[in-house]
């Protein structure tokens, strides 16, 4: 009996021992799969800290570059003002010289005639003067008003320095990319979905590319439209938060991120206005310029742009004792025309001078803002000084890139190439023009003539346009139905 209780007694310790190990080595894989996923995410967080470190660097070194460029436009003025003034001191000893000649001359002729009586002095003098200091006279005067038009050059350029200098803007970053973090790997593979049904109706319905590589927990959002950039990042922000990723709720989230775009050109117009501290204008006006928050002028921002030409005027304007609210607000509204929707006849000089016309402006604004590009003829000087703020704030260095504007252009040609061919509903020019998407109605198109479609638009491609490598087109035919059970 003794033996048989010992034996279980050893069979017990043995069981335990052998449930102890296990809890152990449970425990020790749950700490190590603990410390790795620490490890990966304090490696993500730097990473991300690495990045975002490397851009502020690139930017300072920008902002050193144009403070250099100012410094070098200093010494070359002081340099030019340096020999200004050596001129005129060599034209003054010049003078002096010429006078005591003259004086000497004077003297001799004095001893000669000195047996003449005072009147006779009085007139030989006279005559004798006047003739010879004719020619001195005439070269004073033009020295006079020479110096008189340079002083005046030399005082314009010292506003307008001034004026620039006061102004610390940043160079323009022509983005073409956004970039919507993720809380996840696993959110990527939800994201496109099975057989990549979700991200192909993401990129169907907003027209941008969603570029999914080995970043971690990171979606690149690629388009040359910051308009569709702008909404393909709120609806996919929504949509991970969210969780719930399918075709429907892709266009729904995409449909809701359209409606907040309308907030959101109000609150850019807002902040403009509270930037400069404009008062009093139409609520109309101030949505327009919110529109201009998407709008580029060789890859400047204009709303940016119009912002930046509203200081300008101001100083100006203060420089040379002017009203600066009133150029402020010239400036600040000299572009709207670019924002405006819809048909309209004319330049967006014209354009935005009508509308601001009729949301109540003074006459002083609404010429400004027509002659800015010298389209009309300038009424007053604040008109003159729009002009050369706007000159100022797009001509600086880094402000503008024609090579930018091309691309645009050639993305928007190629869209709407697509789009004159019957039976298309929409197209988008995507990988940086390489590709076209075309959308058609599957009523009015079928399998056979899609196919055909795709054919015509590469020979009109080959024909009419002009563009680097090759360009992939797919066109897309797609129908949906839908009931509802009740």
């Amino acid at each position: 009996m003794t033996r048989h209780l010992r034996r279980q007694a050893r069979e017990q310790a043995d069981q335990l021992r052998e449930v102890a190990r296990r809890e152990g080595a449970v425990e020790a894989a749950s700490a190590r799969q603990k410390a790795e996923e620490e490890i990966g995410a304090r490696r993500a967080e730097a990473n991300r800290e690495f990045d975002r470190r490397e851009i502020e660097s690139e930017l300072r070194v920008r902002e050193i570059r144009s403070h250099e460029e100012s410094l070098a436009l200093l010494d070359f003025q002081l340099e030019q003002k340096g020999e200004r003034v050596a001129r005129e001191a060599a034209a003054n000893r010049q003078a002096r010289d010429a006078i005591r000649a003259m004086s000497k001359a004077v003297r001799q002729r004095l001893e000669g005639v000195a047996h003449m009586d005072g009147e006779a002095i009085k007139r030989a003098l006279r005559d004798e003067i006047t003739l010879e200091c004719q020619d001195e006279l005439r070269a004073m005067r033009r020295a006079l008003l020479d110096r008189s038009e340079q002083d005046l050059q030399a005082e314009a350029r010292r506003i307008l320095v001034a004026a620039m200098q006061r102004l610390a803007s940043k160079p323009n970053n022509d983005l073409m990319v956004t970039l919507v973090p993720l809380p996840s790997e696993d959110m990527k593979r939800r994201i496109v979905g099975r057989e990549g049904r979700n991200i192909k109706t993401f990129e169907a319905v907003t027209g941008v590319t969603l570029l999914i590589d080995d970043s971690p927990q990171v979606v690149l959002i690629s388009s040359f439209d910051p308009v569709r950039r702008e909404i393909a990042r709120v609806a996919l922000e929504g949509l991970v938060a969210d969780g719930r990723i399918h075709p429907a709720s892709v266009e729904e989230f995409v449909a809701r991120a359209r409606e907040e775009m309308g907030l959101t050109v109000q609150q850019a117009g807002e902040e403009a206005v509270q930037r400069l501290g404009v008062n009093g204008l139409h609520p109309e006006i101030i949505k327009q310029l919110g529109r201009l928050k998407y709008r580029f002028s060789l890859a400047q921002n204009v709303l940016e742009h119009s912002v930046e030409v509203g200081f300008l005027c101001s100083m100006l304007a203060s420089e040379l004792g002017l009203d600066p609210n009133v150029a402020k607000r010239a400036g600040l509204l000299h572009d709207l025309g670019k924002g405006v929707e819809g048909d309209y006849e004319g330049s967006h000089a014209t354009i935005g001078a009508d509308f601001v016309r009729r949301h109540g402006e003074t006459p002083i604004v609404v010429n400004a803002v027509a002659a800015h590009h010298e389209e009309v003829k300038p009424e007053t000087v604040y008109a003159g000084l729009v002009i050369l703020a706007d000159t100022v704030s797009a001509v600086r260095p880094g402000a503008r890139a024609e090579a930018m504007s091309g691309y645009i252009q050639r993305l928007d040609r190629l869209e709407r190439l697509a789009l004159s061919l019957e039976g298309v509903q929409s197209a988008y020019a995507i990988q940086a023009g390489r590709e076209v998407r075309v959308v058609v109605n599957p009523q009015a198109v079928t399998d056979e003539q899609a196919g055909e479609l795709a054919r015509v638009l590469r020979r009109r491609i080959e024909t009419e346009l002009q563009y680097p490598s090759t360009i992939k087109i797919t066109v897309i035919r797609e129908s949906r139905f839908s009931e509802t059970a009740t």
